[in-house]
């Protein structure tokens, strides 16, 4: 029995001891894949894992399957993102119904008159001195441009560089339908002359707008670039045009708009990115960002929409802008779009819409939050730089060079223009006029502060 004991006890202690490592062994792995989960929730910013039925995942993949074309070549940018080169004749935009039998235009049937067109050697803009502007003497650097080019590599000939969606890109999105879609705002009351601004659901603006009595063919600004932060995934920060028409109020508002955002929830990230919108009824059904949907036709084989923008503005250093025309092809009346002083990226079909099949009544220009009260108190999600109109140049963002494209495809300074901020102690504009930049404002505001609790 004293023999059996001995053994007995052997036996345990040689299996606590091979037991020993082995738990060691499988709490390292574990250790090992907790790091990994933090490792890609830090990689995949503001991205949030949540559990997902396999139908709904099947349902996004199939999604995907019809928005991201079969590449030609894809280019990994240091970001992250993947840009894909498809070719021109296979991109979405053909899958929407009303252009099955379009034939792609290679061009404009000409440019509007007056444009000022300078060039580099790179095929870039030069630096426009700045030195008369109010806010004190400085530069601006027009070369803004995208990261993914930095390790050289451009989409051959004949593809389109277009941003690849993920399954996690969708996540963020409240649902598959949300994805890519701004989100129906509730209109104020006002009067049929006042500017599209929809502030309902928290949307509040710094604007300039046009009267809307006049028939507009097309506009044009120089926008700085800057980086605010956002507060909650779920709040954006945007600078762009707006070319409208249609009821404001109704169902039929038919808008074409592009500018530069912060989006955490479209891109997964803080950085400022080139982006294009579109909706012929009023954010309803029709339209959404960049080539997220059927619709916007891309020519160019060096613009990513959607991508990010590099280098950016900095406080009191060097003040980066980009400049963004758009205007109806006075023959064919597709509306184009050009980046830089004449670099054209594509166009919206004239059959996309109704009433810009005609012409534009309205045109914007300003920056637009999100202001969502998650913590009961006003966002700090930042607009512009995150500083007030009234520190000029360097320290507050700006739209230089405010111009329209009237009926005869005539470019031209904006004369007359009326601004707009709904809430002035959080976010506000100044306009002015100088030689240099012709009509111009500062805008802009750090959101959540003593004045804007």
């Amino acid at each position: 029995m004293k023999d059996m004991d001995i053994v007995g006890r052997k036996r345990r202690f040689l299996c606590s001891t091979l037991h020993f490592p082995l738990l060691i062994f499988f709490m390292a792995i574990l250790l090992q894949r907790s790091s990994i989960i933090v490792a890609e929730s830090n990689m995949l910013n503001y991205t949030k894992y949540r559990q997902i039925s396999s139908l709904r995942l099947e349902r996004i993949n199939n999604h995907l399957d019809k928005i991201n074309k079969a590449p030609v070549l894809t280019i990994e940018s240091p970001d992250g993102d993947l840009i894909d080169c498809v070719h021109k004749r296979k991109q979405l935009a053909l899958d929407h119904p009303l252009l099955k039998n379009h034939k792609i235009q290679k061009a404009p049937s000409e440019m509007p008159r007056g444009m000022k067109v300078k060039r580099d050697d790179n095929g870039g803009s030069k630096d426009t001195n700045a030195s008369d502007m109010k806010g004190g003497e400085g530069r601006v650097r027009e070369d803004s441009w995208q990261m993914w080019h930095r390790n050289g590599t451009r989409c051959p000939k004949g593809t389109v560089p277009i941003r690849r969606s993920t399954v996690h890109d969708v996540l963020r999105a409240k649902s598959l339908y949300a994805y890519g879609k701004k989100r129906k705002q509730i209109p104020l009351s006002r009067h049929s002359e006042a500017p599209d601004v929809l502030s309902g659901n928290g949307h509040e603006h710094a604007i300039a707008y046009t009267g809307s009595s006049q028939e507009i063919y097309g506009a044009k600004a120089s926008i700085s670039v800057w980086d605010p932060s956002i507060e909650v995934m779920n709040e954006f920060s945007l600078s762009q045009i707006w070319v409208l028409s249609g009821s404001f109020d109704g169902p039929d508002l038919n808008s074409i708009e592009a500018g530069w955002q912060v989006s955490p929830e479209l891109y997964g990230d803080s950085r400022p990115r080139l982006f294009t919108y579109w909706t012929s009824d009023s954010y309803q059904a029709t339209g959404c960002y960049n080539l997220l949907c059927a619709g916007f036709i891309q020519t160019n084989n060096k613009i990513a929409i959607g991508a990010a923008i590099s280098p950016v503005s900095s406080y009191a250093g060097s003040q980066y802008d980009i400049s963004i025309l758009i205007w109806k092809d006075p023959r064919v009346g597709n509306w184009w779009m050009s980046y830089g002083d004449n670099t054209l990226v594509g166009y919206w079909p004239a059959e996309l819409f109704t009433h810009l099949a005609d012409h534009a009544t309205m045109v914007e220009w300003g920056g637009e939050v999100v202001n969502s009260r998650s913590n009961g108190r006003h966002t700090s999600t930042q607009m512009g730089s995150g500083h007030f109109a009234e520190d000029g140049f360097g320290k507050a963002s700006y739209f230089r060079n405010l111009e329209i494209v009237d009926i005869d495809n005539t470019l031209s300074s904006v004369q007359s223009i009326s601004t707009l901020a709904e809430n002035k102690n959080c976010y506000d504009i100044e306009n002015s006029y100088s030689n240099e930049w012709g009509t111009y404002f500062y805008y802009g505001g750090p959101g959540n502060n003593p004045q804007c609790p």
